[in-house]
This record gives C-alpha cells, sequence and structure tokens, in this order.
C-alpha cells in the first residue's frame, strides 16, 4: 500500500537544506528507505510565503497569497512510500527526524 507522509514543521525553525544534507540522522533515515526499497518520492516544499491559494465560490476564482491557516504549523515537505501496512508507515514515520519536533502526517493513497 502506498502512503504520503507530509512533513510538518514550524517554517521559523525549519532547517536549511544545507543543514538536512548534513544531517546524519537525516540522510541515515532516506539511506533505510532506500535500502528497502520503500522510498518512491520525496520533496521538500518551497516556504509558505512562496504559496499561491486557488478557491472557486459562487463561480467567482478567489487567489490569494500563501495558504490560508491560522497556524505555525505547515507542511514543508512530502515523502510517498510503499509498505506492507499501517503499521509499517507509522514506523518510518516515526524514525523521520522532523517526527522530534514538528510532526509528520500519514495519509494513505487511493489506488
Amino acid at each position: 500500500m502506498k502512503y504520503v507522509l507530509l512533513i510538518c514543521d514550524d517554517e521559523s525553525a525549519s532547517p536549511s537544506n544545507e543543514e538536512i544534507e548534513a544531517d546524519p540522522v537525516h540522510q541515515a533515515w532516506l539511506a533505510n528507505l532506500e535500502r528497502k526499497g520503500s522510498r518512491l518520492f520525496g520533496a521538500r516544499l518551497r516556504p509558505v510565503v512562496d504559496a499561491t491559494t486557488v478557491r472557486v465560490r459562487d463561480d467567482e476564482m478567489l487567489v490569494s497569497d500563501g495558504p490560508f491557516a491560522e497556524t505555525k504549523d505547515f507542511v514543508g515537505g512530502l515523502v510517498v512510500v510503499e509498505c506492507a501496512n499501517l503499521d509499517e508507515a507509522i514506523a518510518i514515520a516515526a524514525g523521520h527526524p522532523y517526527s522530534r519536533w514538528g510532526s509528520i502526517e500519514i495519509r494513505p493513497i487511493w489506488e
């Protein structure tokens, strides 16, 4: 079964790309997924200030900068994994470094 791991964090405390690449814990987590063949795709998202939100209400298109949310935690990246079951997805998410200060939301993918 395929799952999306939504990597959520407070952007004000989020490490840079260089810090992530130099972090041995993060690199070990990625290497383990690659070794097991579980990681299908992953990407870090640009900051919230670069986001655009589109809504259509009563046939009127509304476009606004950024997300429409009053929270510090935003989705900052995603990883698509293939697992035998939810328990395996939970174990993978628990191993992600961001689970220690942010959160990882697990969502199954419709197949």
